[in-house]
């Protein structure tokens, strides 16, 4: 099983991924990969978060597939099961840790503030997620943050686009963003399956803009 830091540093941006219909689950997963974007976060904020899980663990082999916006428990195991391999929380509580570690289900739990980011490396975590990242300080927070907890690394996400992402990753302590720009709503009722391969491109070149 991938570190999260391994899965981190596979793709430049982490797709924030709400799937509203099942069907676009597949073809979606299979355009991300087509350009470059191996790493995909599937939200539960739907009620197909899970089925989509599967579908793309089952059926895109090549895709490193997470569970987001897990905030219970019991979600954890429900995702493991299904196929995911890593987990993204918004936040962290003691009961997200321990489920964490007992599903041992890899976690990047999100963070906004320096005692935040304390708490969660006390407890073993040193990659985590900056959210909101714009609204948590963007750049500036994560330059701040660099000097007194220099042994973290950060995926920010909330409010970064593909024109920000690269002030994002330029800096030392950011090994990856996440966004939902890669997967457009009406790209994905429309099934424009090539635009989504032409963003996934496009955010894949930034690892080495």
């Amino acid at each position: 099983m991938k570190t999260i830091l391994e899965i981190m540093r596979t793709s430049a941006v982490i797709p924030v991924i709400a799937i509203e219909d099942i069907d676009h689950a597949v073809p979606l997963a299979r355009a991300l990969v087509a350009g470059g974007i191996r790493v995909l976060e599937v939200t539960l904020r739907t009620r197909h978060g899970l089925a989509a899980i599967r579908a793309m663990a089952e059926q895109v082999p090549e895709a490193i597939v997470g569970v987001g916006t897990l905030t219970a428990p019991e979600e954890f195991k429900a995702a493991r099961d299904a196929g995911a391999v890593f987990g993204v929380s918004p936040g962290l509580t003691a009961a997200l840790i321990e489920a964490a570690r007992s599903s041992g289900l890899p976690l990047l739990p999100g963070v906004m503030t320096p005692s935040e980011v304390m708490v969660a490396r006390e407890a073993g975590f040193r990659q985590l997620k900056l959210f909101p990242a714009v609204p948590a300080g963007g750049v500036g927070m994560l330059n701040a943050l660099a000097g007194p907890l220099a042994d973290v690394m950060f995926c920010p996400t909330g409010g970064i686009s593909l024109a920000t992402a690269p002030q994002f990753l330029a800096c030392k302590n950011v090994a990856c963003v996440g966004g939902s720009w890669l997967t457009p709503a009406d790209a994905l009722q429309s099934g424009d399956w090539a635009r989504i391969t032409a963003l996934a491109t496009a955010a894949s070149a930034l690892r080495n803009s």
